[in-house]
């Protein structure tokens, strides 16, 4: 629209008393023609062009969106076993945690302004004590709003110049940071794998755990037990290896506890410090999300031991929390009010009912697949059940199909790296009545 002297007037007639006096600049056609076409000199950063794709978890519900607006009769028929998203209530004395910590902020007496970027004093030392039981330090606990953002947190404080290696197939979030930060180059067409990434196939040949023998060196290794995608639990033996191929390399391990409360299983480690010598070697990244209903709450921590040093001897506790202090001012305090509740003796109660819950739905979900014919894994300490597809069917067209025919969502192997493929992840995160009608349409699709 050409932009005149009158019809600047007029909006300044019509404009608050308090708008300051301005001069408004008119323009020629071909000057505003220019300026709509224009654009910024600034360059974009090539790292993200290297990106294929979005986002694995928005490109499914695009997918989905587009198949409910062929099918607008089917909306309301849909059933979700694709991100892990949970969908119980959050319990009444880690709601109650919630509740009190937001009622204060309006009393004098109980308003709270900026915290502590590390997190609040007795949360640090509930997690330590509670979870750990006391083998980290509460000093070595850094409170956030979740594991996902510490990965991304983590890689800033590693930088551009490091190799990283990852589990194939692995939570995706590993891989996309790594091209963000400068760390990879492109992805090769033929192999689906990005240059400068070392990929560690983890499939049901080798137990879903990597050969570390035939393993090229990596600078920083991410490793996520219990497993997303596959729900394999690595055991004490395995975790043992990998600390001494850390410790024998000079690498960092980077270990995603996310799904631990879902162990069941005797002598599975829950952490990585259980581990004698992880304390020299790793970093350790967790969250309530799973724990308590806390995807939308947002809540988690990271544990960076005094021990691990760079090679120069510069502790990286030190530059995690400059990036802390620098680029996050904190966990909500009503959030971590919630935390605390959560690490009462009432609220470890409420955690592991819902855990409880979740995991009948995996065991559901691992028994119809199974009496389809296809051979399952994980369900057992994990809250997702992995599905070995029939030779030659591709994850994604799988995906599709039950989709198509069944109304259910899924998430494709395949979109948590090339090792994924002929795979199909089922979340168990769903309520349990729409779990069993969806075991019920999968028997009548696939049987």
């Amino acid at each position: 629209m050409k932009f005149t002297s009158a019809f600047a007037l007029m909006m300044l007639a019509s404009a608050s008393a308090f708008a300051p006096s301005v001069t408004v600049p008119t323009t020629t056609p071909a000057q505003a023609s220019t300026s709509a076409l224009a654009m910024s000199g600034v360059a974009r950063n090539p790292n993200f062009s290297k990106l294929i794709g979005g986002y694995l978890f928005p490109e499914i519900g695009r997918r989905r969106t587009a198949y409910v607006a062929a099918n607008p009769d089917m909306a309301d028929k849909i059933i979700s076993l694709g991100i892990g998203d949970t969908t119980q209530p959050i319990p009444a004395h880690i709601l109650s945690g919630l509740v009190e910590s937001a009622s204060k902020l309006g009393t004098k007496e109980g308003y709270s302004g900026y915290g502590a970027e590390q997190g609040m004093g007795p949360l640090r030392k509930k997690i330590a004590e509670k979870l750990y039981n006391g083998i980290i330090k509460e000093s070595e606990v850094f409170v956030s709003d979740g594991a996902k953002c510490d990965i991304m947190r983590v890689q800033q404080v590693f930088g551009s110049g490091v190799t990283t290696a990852v589990q194939d197939p692995s939570y995706p979030v590993y891989v996309d940071t790594s091209v963000m930060l400068g760390q990879t180059g492109n992805i090769n067409p033929d192999t689906k794998q990005y240059d400068k990434i070392v990929y560690m196939p983890c499939t049901d040949e080798n137990d879903f755990f990597p050969d570390l023998d035939n393993i090229p060196k990596a600078d920083i290794i991410y490793f996520c037990s219990p497993n997303n995608p596959t729900g394999a639990a690595a055991t004490k033996e395995q975790l043992e290896k990998l600390v001494a191929k850390c410790k024998e390399q000079g690498s960092i391990l980077v270990f995603d506890a996310a799904y631990a409360p879902f162990i069941r299983s005797e002598g599975v480690p829950k952490s990585i410090f259980e581990i004698e010598g992880a304390r020299d070697v790793a970093i350790e990244v967790n969250s309530f999300s799973k724990y308590a209903g806390f995807t939308g709450v947002r809540l988690g921590w990271t544990i960076v031991p005094d021990e691990l040093t760079f090679s120069d001897g510069t502790p990286v506790r030190d530059d995690f929390n400059r990036i802390m202090t620098t680029a996050f001012n904190g966990a909500s305090n009503i959030v971590q009010g919630g935390g605390m509740a959560c690490l009462d003796d009432e609220g470890l109660a409420e955690i592991n009912t819902l855990i409880d819950y979740y995991l009948g739905n995996a065991k559901l979900l691992k028994d119809a697949m199974e009496s389809i014919g296809y051979k399952v894994y994980g369900g057992t300490d994990a809250p997702y059940v992995f599905v070995k597809l029939p030779e030659g069917k591709s994850s994604w067209g799988t995906f599709s199909e039950i989709l198509e025919k069944a109304q259910v969502v899924t998430i494709p192997g395949a979109g948590f790296g090339p090792g994924g493929e002929g795979y199909l992840r089922l979340s168990a995160f769903a309520p349990r009545d729409t779990v069993i009608e969806a075991c019920e349409r999968l028997k009548k699709v696939f049987s």
